[in-house]
Parts: structure tokens; sequence; C-alpha cells
């Protein structure tokens, strides 16, 4: 019995390549622990939004993994509902934990 993809293995690499992209500045180590934090506080919503962003979130790895990672950020641009939503949930998340554990960081990501 196939075991369902874990929350983990759905966000996580759409996290990395998202900071990576609109941060390229953020050191590797730093992207890492953003994206694990991210993945940490999506794994705490109410059961019902949970499915929901990993439906969401398997549409987008599935996509990853016929159209290539790169082409992930021009699906992030969509303006289609929840679509869009599910990225700037990650960046929210992420952006908020970026400057708030690091308020120096400059605007590319790389430390003050």
């Amino acid at each position: 019995m196939a075991l369902a993809p874990s929350l983990h293995s759905l966000v996580h690499s759409t996290a990395v390549t998202i900071l990576q992209h609109d941060l390229p500045g953020l050191p590797d180590v730093v992207t890492q622990e953003v994206a694990t934090f991210t993945v940490r506080r999506l794994g705490v919503l109410a059961a019902h939004m949970r499915l929901g962003v990993a439906a969401i979130a398997l549409f987008v790895r599935l996509f990853a993994s016929i159209a290539g990672q790169p082409r992930l950020l021009w699906l992030s641009k969509t303006h289609l509902p929840l679509l869009g939503e599910y990225f700037r949930l990650i960046r929210s998340l992420s952006y908020a934990y970026i400057w708030e554990k690091w308020p120096d960081t400059r605007s590319d990501g790389s430390p003050a």
C-alpha cells in the first residue's frame, strides 16, 4: 500500500525554488531553514486547510516534475484562485520568518 506524500516532500522544494529566485543572496543554509519552517507552519493548519494546501501542493509538484522546477516561477505568477494564494502563502510565511529572525537581511536576502 503506497503512503500519501508528506507535506514536506510536496512543499519544501517549491519553497526553496521561490526563495532562491526572490532572494538570491540568501545563504543556502538559511534557505533550507526557512523552507523547513514554512513546511512546519503549514503542518499545523486546521485539518481541512492542510488538506487543501496539500492538494494544491500535489498539483504544483506534478507540474514541476513535468515542466521542470524553473517553470514553477511562471506558475507562481498566476492569478488563478487558490493556486496564486498557495504561492503567496509560502512567500508570506517565508519572508516573515526571515525578517523576524534576521531583521538586518538585505532586500536580496544577503546578510547585513
